[in-house]
């Protein structure tokens, strides 16, 4: 029996939900599985692209032609590279994320409304589900008996608070859909609003200060996309204000009565300080000045090592140290195209209420978060994160109006976009299949050599530098 293209897109999308299930909520999750459920669901959208016919427009021509420009510039600074296996995987690993974007993009677009409610409510039950593994762990550290309770350890499923961050960053925004729709029975408000709150407390007690920039830097933008963004705006408020409250009666009246000493609070995070950031900025800028042209090669941060990160915590730096300053340049460019093209469409439809136009400002304000926290953490890094930009770009390609009349891509162009699909995704098998079964061994070896800390980058232990002297 033959499927048709919408059955195609449903299993993909259920697959895709699976994987990203096993990646978040697993007990055993950590940073080197999820950077394998990346390449599983890679691999699925290759697959996907290559069961459809000629695929529907996902970009204009100018930001096609600009994408193969970024990939032709990658391919040569990756193959000038100290490590050009290395350089051309993490090529491999964006050519991916591509890949992965235009599945979702053509999934949606094969598909219907339907496919919306599905995806928000894959988001609500995730959050779900962490947001009661955050309770549960809650529970037992103020009944345990011990005196000294950390927030941080309450946090489940990454292997680094500030990737929990991450995905909620990508999150919150999304949450507050169920609350703008107007044909939401109210006691299903009610518990999507609680949701809302406790999952702004699980923001607040983790103390990632780039969540907070993200949001607080999507809700100034929404607030001048209509009276939608507005509403957006107060209801997130509410339910900041809430999450505080929450956690003032928790972690301060609560703690405070039962005599616990709450250790790394979330006013403890309340400063200007760059937590370390400043050396690897130096870093990244003295590399930008050295080869300013084709930088050093992608994932080449990683290959001059230092003791705090393997990546620049900064996606303009890193970017244009190891990619270079033109494709940064282009990069900027095109991201300033399709959010300025996004806010056109906003700002057209802001007066309508259907849940397809809402879908569109929440993911619009998920993407805002996203890149502003990347101004200073590594969303562009982590293999989660990278999934959740992956869909928030794909279903916002979706649901893209064009002002002109959509026409298929020029055919020379998508053979090389699913040519190179392939042989990326061929490249990300090749890495995994090499490096998970000495994956362990490596950091151990790591840490013997380092004091101890380990430095994600494409694997838990990213540095490169010890490889090939």
């Amino acid at each position: 029996m033959t499927l048709s293209v919408q059955q195609r897109g449903n299993i993909f999308l259920i697959v895709v939900m699976c994987l990203l299930t096993l990646a978040i909520c697993a007990p055993f999750s950590s940073h080197d599985w999820q950077r394998v459920v990346q390449i599983s669901v890679a691999i699925c959208a290759v697959l996907y692209g290559l069961c459809l016919p000629q695929a529907g427009r996902c970009v204009d021509r100018p930001t096609a032609l600009g994408v193969s420009l970024i990939g032709a510039a990658g391919l040569v600074s990756a193959l000038l590279a100290h490590q050009p296996l290395w350089a051309l995987t993490e090529l491999a690993l964006l050519i991916g994320c591509g890949a992965i974007a235009v599945a979702f993009s053509q999934v949606r677009r094969n598909g219907d409304e339907s496919l919306d409610r599905v995806l928000i409510l894959f988001v609500l039950l995730l959050c779900l589900f962490k947001s009661a593994q955050y309770l549960h762990a809650g529970i037992l550290a103020f009944t345990s008996g011990e005196t000294v309770v950390n927030p941080d350890l309450l946090l489940s499923g990454f292997s680094n608070k500030r990737f929990y961050g991450q995905f909620q960053t990508f999150t919150l925004p999304l949450l507050a859909l169920p609350l703008l729709v107007s044909n939401v029975a109210r006691p299903a408000r009610g518990a999507v609003f609680a949701l809302l709150c406790v999952w702004w407390l699980i923001a607040i007690s983790g103390g990632t200060r780039g969540t907070w920039l993200g949001m607080g830097i999507a809700s100034f933008v929404l607030v001048f996309l209509g009276q939608h963004g507005r509403r957006w705006v107060a209801w997130q408020l509410a339910a900041l204000v809430s999450g505080l409250l929450l956690y003032w009666l928790v972690f301060s009246v609560l703690a405070t009565y039962l005599g616990i000493e709450i250790s790394n609070a979330a006013a403890d995070r309340l400063t200007t300080s760059l937590s370390g950031r400043g050396p690897i900025w130096s870093q990244a800028w003295n590399m930008i000045l050295e080869r300013p042209s084709l930088g050093f090669g992608p994932m080449h941060f990683a290959d001059i090592a230092n003791d705090i990160a393997a990546h620049p915590h900064q996606a303009i730096l890193q970017w244009a140290s190891e990619w270079g300053v033109p494709s940064t340049l282009c990069v900027i460019a095109l991201v300033a195209w399709a959010g300025w093209a996004t806010v056109g469409v906003l700002r057209d439809r802001g007066l309508l209420w259907a849940r397809v136009d809402l879908l569109r400002l929440c993911l619009f304000a998920s993407l805002v978060g996203a890149l502003t926290q990347a101004m200073v953490d590594g969303v562009i890094v982590m293999p989660v994160s990278q999934l959740w930009l992956a869909l928030v770009a794909g279903w916002l390609m979706a649901l893209h109006v064009w002002r002109t009349p959509p026409v298929a891509p020029a055919p020379l162009l998508y053979k090389m976009w699913m040519m190179a699909s392939v042989v990326a995704v061929g490249l990300l098998v090749f890495v995994a299949i090499r490096d998970v079964p000495g994956l362990t061994a490596r950091s151990e070896h790591y840490m013997g050599l380092s004091n101890g800390h380990l430095q994600p980058r494409f694997w838990v232990q990213g540095v490169i530098a010890l490889e090939k002297q």
